[in-house]
């Protein structure tokens, strides 16, 4: 169970959804909740992502908040209490601060990061270690921020077999991810039936996955675009999410009756 609070949020990064028709994908006030479960069965936790309006040194921006813990058995072996937070223009959704603070069964990090788009360089704060770090980049996001940044791109075009390629800024260093792009399927949730694309990231095995390609994404094929079932193939074990309650979307929920 090691950092799959974490991967599951780290997941998010790679989800390219789009607003067709230009609608917005989401807006202040979404609150999405997900259950986790380990080998299919057993409650592993809790995840939720909340953005809201806030200002920040005088300008309104988005401030997203992603939140996840262990329960129930897994976390008498294994706690989990992670926090992300990130601050994000609103227009370009570019991110301006990103707030990082993990406990994963004693594994620790607590790390603050400010773009600035002046020098572009990122000025990352790392508490744990006791040691400041500034780190060139170039058209990159934060692991929260491009959750949403994504969401209002395009994929309406997507064939079978594409894969879209992104930059994610983490621990003062940049991260390439793939997704493959695998089709579109009617799935069936605690909701109803519900039209999905469905993703696959490509990513690293061996210290937590079975192979490269072991993880599958389930995304609403509706303009909010949101993800609605995760599962990933561990070395020991799988892990599954799904979206247990949402509020506060910008769009209609669509289902097929």
């Amino acid at each position: 169970m090691k950092k799959c609070i974490c991967l599951f949020f780290t997941l998010f990064y790679f989800l390219l959804s789009q607003a067709q028709e230009k609608k917005i994908a989401f807006k202040s006030g979404e609150s999405l909740r997900y259950k986790m479960s380990y080998s299919g069965f057993l409650r592993a936790g809790t995840a939720v992502l909340e953005v809201e309006e806030k200002y920040l040194n005088g300008k309104k921006v988005f401030y997203t908040k992603g939140t996840g813990w262990t329960s129930g058995m897994i976390k008498w072996f294994f706690e989990v209490d992670d926090l992300y937070e990130s601050y994000f223009d609103k227009d370009s959704i570019k991110p301006y601060l990103f707030k990082r603070k993990i406990n994963e069964g004693g594994y620790k990090k607590h790390r603050i990061t400010s773009f600035n788009y002046n020098s572009n360089k990122a000025y990352v704060q790392d508490f744990t270690n006791q040691k400041d770090t500034s780190v060139a980049f170039t058209n990159v996001q934060d692991m929260l921020s491009s959750f949403y940044y994504l969401r209002n791109t395009d994929t309406k075009h997507l064939e079978k077999g594409d894969e879209i390629a992104l930059d994610m800024f983490l621990d003062s260093k940049v991260y390439p991810f793939k997704l493959r792009f695998l089709g579109r399927q009617v799935l069936r949730t605690k909701f109803g039936k519900v039209s999905s694309m469905i993703f696959r990231p490509l990513v690293e095995s061996g210290r937590i996955f079975k192979e490269q390609e072991s993880v599958t994404i389930w995304i609403t094929d509706d303009a909010n675009k949101i993800p609605i079932k995760m599962e990933a193939s561990l070395a020991v074990g799988s892990l599954r999410a799904e979206l247990e309650a949402y509020k506060g979307l910008a769009n209609n929920f669509k289902k097929i009756k």
